[in-house]
């Protein structure tokens, strides 16, 4: 018999705990985003960790900027940043206030309103590949900048918020190198995924960028 996940909202303590922590015990969870289409739930199913003046992989390594302001928030927020020109990608803050650490949301499946979801991810060949990737996991849930400090653990009527789920089985949770990390922080093994879950990005290595002739 499968138990009916917890919808219960997480608590703003469940990320206000080391980066490290938080990451693996997201797996599982879901993500429930209010569009002006209908409500959308995605169950998160690979996440990274990014931690902060410890991690040269973070956005936050260097100290405080108007990009990654909101990483150095209450934990519990959404940060949401805009790369390569086109994509967004979203991130829960974790830790402490003032901290600047955060998880990068990967990939997920999503277990209710899809059909919204289908309709911003046409180019998906199944719903599995919906969310299946970061900057796909935003497009499918309509994520974008003007979400950017928005509060993931009330309830009610809010554009984003967490709920407890289904935690994943520590048997289940799966690690290694974190995707397209370069330099120092390519060797931290802080990727969490769940085990031959079909939603899952493949990895792929850092590859630098060339530059045009």
């Amino acid at each position: 018999m499968i138990a009916t996940p917890d919808r219960t909202p997480l608590p703003r303590s469940f990320f206000d705990r080391p980066v490290l922590e938080v990451a693996p015990d997201l797996l599982g969870r879901l993500l429930v985003r209010t569009t002006p289409d209908g409500p959308i739930t995605l169950r998160l199913t690979e996440v990274e960790a990014y931690d902060g003046p410890n991690d040269p992989g973070s956005h936050a390594y260097r100290g405080r900027t108007a990009r990654n302001d909101t990483m150095f928030g209450l934990p519990g927020h959404v940060y949401v940043y805009f790369t390569y020109g086109m994509w967004h990608c979203m991130n829960l803050v974790c830790g402490p206030e003032g901290r600047a650490s955060a998880v990068l949301l990967r990939a997920g499946e999503i277990v209710e309103g899809a059909e919204p979801a289908r309709k911003r991810r046409l180019s998906a060949r199944n719903d599995s590949e919906l969310a299946k990737g970061p900057a796909r996991l935003a497009t499918a849930l309509d994520v974008d900048r003007s979400l950017d400090g928005t509060d993931a653990c009330t309830a009610g009527d809010t554009p984003l918020r967490v709920l407890a789920g289904t935690p994943l089985a520590s048997d289940l949770v799966r690690s290694g190198p974190r995707t397209g990390v370069s330099g120092d922080g390519a060797v931290h093994p802080w990727r969490y995924w769940a085990a031959d879950d079909p939603t899952v990005s493949p990895y792929r290595a850092h590859v630098p960028r060339r530059r045009r002739s």
